[in-house]
């Protein structure tokens, strides 16, 4: 599970901003919501600006150097500060699998990546940096040549990939716990565009995967069970790639759905394959969702088994039915806490924090 992340100089962020996972608080309700001692699922919520979206991609770079994932142009955008062009940005992931605690650093310029560093159990096992690599673990023997070429490399190729791609490594080794991690991580959206990060290299249309996998009375099912809205389709044949409605002589789905009814086709496309995901966030996941809609939509997502975050600005969500105030996080200002590190007060089952984060209660 991702227990600490801290970036630098990254698009809105100058200064560095740490996200803290692993210090939940003690609180006896919604423990589900805590696995192992780390926040396992949480929101969100920050003012329009406030950098919800910046933290999820710069979550997200990671899946760049690391993986052959999909990647996202808002993620190969200009990602340096405006304020400080020249300057590499900082990049720092803290990992926890069972007895096992990986620390990952490394930034990166224009070109890639500068400098890289992990370690595990507090062990270093390499460190590159100013265009020198040093290998302290034995496991990983290098020429001197094989360092340099890597060290000076002008592709800048990841140090830990290629040590993932040349030596073997066996299935319960910490960094191929990390591998699979780090393969399996998600980001989605859909709000004034639609996209991904992560998880899969391809993607094919949502309809043609829900016809193609025979989930169509499941969709139609998942539709009522989330929204209560009902919708009965024809029978769908080999090759088809949209839905049609039962209704005359058929209407396309894609034809009469709403804004909001489109977001959840998304999302029920993604629940079909997060079984296998690791760690995922969904950047304003509720942009076209009623507030109750949100509700229950985030009582399915957290039951999922993965490690999964929300942004919102649906305050309604900010409730102890739902989850608990330390994995509600306010971000704002280049920080980011959970509520009640943001409080003196003793928060408890019976507060309404909703209604105490609207009188301003809560302060970074």
């Amino acid at each position: 599970m991702l227990t600490k992340f801290a970036v630098k100089n990254y698009r809105g962020f100058k200064d560095r901003i740490e996200w803290d996972l692993s210090s939940p608080s003690n609180y006896s309700f919604n423990t589900d919501a805590i696995k192992d001692g780390v926040v396992k699922n949480g929101i969100i919520y920050g003012p329009n600006g406030a950098g919800k979206s910046n933290l999820a991609l710069a979550i997200f770079d990671i899946i760049l150097h690391l993986t052959q994932k999909q990647r996202n142009i808002h993620q190969l955008d200009t990602i340096i500060n405006v304020f400080h062009p020249k300057d590499s940005v900082s990049f720092e992931y803290s990992f926890q699998f069972e007895q096992n605690v990986i620390e990952y650093f490394y930034s990166k310029g224009i070109e890639g990546i500068e400098k890289e560093t992990i370690v595990i159990d507090g062990v270093t096992l390499f460190r590159l940096d100013n265009k020198e690599l040093s290998i302290v673990s034995a496991d990983f023997p290098m020429t001197e040549d094989v360092k340099q070429q890597l060290a000076t490399s002008g592709n800048k190729v990841s140090v830990l990939s290629y040590i993932w791609s040349v030596y073997p490594l066996t299935s319960d080794h910490p960094l191929m716990k990390l591998k699979t991690f780090v393969e399996g991580m998600l980001l989605f959206w859909n709000h004034e565009d639609r996209g991904f990060a992560g998880f899969d290299e391809n993607i094919s249309t949502l309809e043609e995967f829900i016809i193609a996998n025979g989930f169509v009375e499941d969709f139609a099912d998942f539709l009522k069970s989330v929204s209560g809205q009902e919708f009965k389709f024809k029978e769908a044949k080999e090759g088809d790639k949209q839905l049609i409605c039962d209704m005359g002589e058929g209407v396309p789905f894609q034809k009469i759905r709403s804004t909001g009814t489109s977001s959840l086709t998304l999302l029920y496309f993604w629940s079909k394959k997060l079984s296998k995901a690791s760690f995922v966030m969904i950047d304003e996941f509720d942009a076209f969702y009623h507030y109750a809609l949100s509700f229950n939509v985030c009582k399915r997502l957290f039951q999922l088994p993965c490690q999964l975050f929300v942004t919102s600005h649906n305050t309604y969500l900010m409730s102890n039915d739902l989850l608990r105030p330390d994995c509600n996080f306010i971000i704002n200002h280049n920080t980011i806490k959970p509520l009640n590190a943001c409080t003196d007060k003793e928060l408890r089952w019976g507060n309404n924090i909703e209604k105490m984060y609207r009188g301003n209660a809560f302060e970074l």
